[in-house]
């Protein structure tokens, strides 16, 4: 069978991913791709056969080549970057959060919930934004807010004052 996506590799690439598998600590998912870059470069073995000595679906293998084929040999030795998604809430959208839950607890004289916070909290892009994302907003701000400047409360309960003065 005629491989669309034929890999050709120099001495020097060759000599690298024999050294990959050989020596040094790398990444595992690195070394597969190397094995597999190898094992096609010989070409006496299908997509599927290189896919089970390697651990790889054969489709991962296709794509492989395809990607050295197509970007080049150090694309197809290293990951793919990944995609990461941009936070719903900024620390200036946090701030105003905050301070929306403290007019609430001030006006109500009782804790809002996280609906209702939700449902009248719009971002800066004006976007709504879910519950679950002020829950976990007010999580990460409670968890990085730290005691009052002026007292600190060492062991056994004790104050102990922070400020020269």
């Amino acid at each position: 069978m005629d491989k669309k996506y034929v890999v050709k590799l120099s001495e020097t690439e060759v000599e690298e991913l024999t050294s990959i598998l050989n020596r040094g600590k790398h990444p595992a998912q690195k070394r597969k791709r190397a094995h597999a870059l190898l094992l096609a470069h010989e070409g006496d073995k299908s997509d599927k056969e290189i896919g089970l000595i390697v651990r790889m679906n054969d489709q991962s293998v296709t794509e492989l080549r395809k990607r050295f084929f197509v970007s080049g040999y150090e694309t197809a030795l290293h990951s793919k970057p990944h995609r990461r998604r941009p936070r719903a809430i900024d620390s200036e959208s946090v701030a105003r959060l905050v301070a929306l839950a403290n007019q609430e607890c001030r006006d109500g004289k009782q804790q809002p919930s996280l609906r209702s916070l939700a449902k009248k909290f719009v971002t800066a892009d004006g976007r709504h934004v879910s519950h679950e994302t002020i829950r976990q907003a007010l999580k990460k701000f409670e968890a990085g807010s730290a005691p009052p400047p002026s007292r600190v409360a060492g062991p056994a309960g004790w104050q102990t004052e922070t400020s020269a003065g």
